[in-house]
């Protein structure tokens, strides 16, 4: 495939390094646009293989120049592409924000997210939930972080660990800065409904890129890899975070 340019879609934080995902300019029938995610052959990707010259590391809304090499899919993760990181150093080459931003969004939720969610077939969508509600949680002592969202979609395309109380992981690096910024250094633990997300995030709407972990405990779990209030991006809300 070579290069390409990839609109970023999930920016997020794994055990042992970060994921990425997003969207090529490929058509696809179900999705709108081809979803990639790129990976490496050994090892999982770090955040000097993304970062550029300033250290800065890409955002969600960013297009980036990626040399994608061959495709590695991985049942249900049919997205992966190897790609490099060395010979060819990503880089962003613009950025969409505002209503470019939120047009795009709202053209390009999934026509069939229980492929994911219900299926496991793929492992990524984005999807604009008709409800949502979430919580974050920080220990004061141990320092340990915790960030949920549960939602609900129409239809059939719900996943019973997503629409729970509890609802599921947040990995998105942007969203767990906020979470620390609305918690501060006290901690403690946030619980907050729709109506309440929307109000401190100064928002109309929210979508979600969703994804499914890599296999822990025999399955494959529901994660929240991209946050993506409208028209108010959280690069507005949380200040220079990468």
């Amino acid at each position: 495939m070579a290069r390409q340019e990839v609109l970023i879609l999930a920016m997020s934080r794994m055990l042992s390094g970060l994921c990425t995902a997003g969207f090529i300019r490929e058509r696809d029938p179900v999705t709108g646009l081809k979803w990639v995610r790129p990976v490496k052959p050994y090892d999982t990707i770090l955040p000097g293989d993304l970062a550029g010259p300033d250290g800065r590391l890409p955002r969600c809304g960013d297009v980036v120049e990626l040399d994608l090499l061959a495709p590695r899919p991985e049942p249900p993760h049919v997205e992966d592409w190897e790609a490099e990181f060395v010979r060819h150093r990503p880089r962003v080459l613009r950025r969409l924000e505002g209503e470019a931003w939120a047009r795009f969004l709202s053209r390009h939720v999934d026509a069939a997210p229980e492929d994911v969610l219900c299926r496991g077939t793929r492992s990524l969508c984005l999807v604009q939930p008709e409800e949502v509600w979430g919580s974050f949680r920080l220990d004061g002592y141990s320092g340990k972080f915790e960030a949920r969202l549960g939602f609900r979609l129409a239809d059939d395309a719900n996943h019973p660990r997503a629409c729970s109380e509890a609802g599921v992981s947040v990995t998105c690096l942007r969203w767990e800065a906020l979470g620390r910024e609305w918690l501060g250094d006290r901690g403690g633990r946030l619980a907050l409904d729709q109506q309440a997300l929307l109000e401190r995030l100064r928002a109309e709407a929210l979508y979600l890129t969703v994804g499914l972990s890599r296999p822990y405990r025999g399955e494959f779990w529901p994660l929240v890899v991209g946050v993506h209030p409208v028209p108010s991006p959280i690069s507005e809300v949380v200040g220079g975070e990468g």
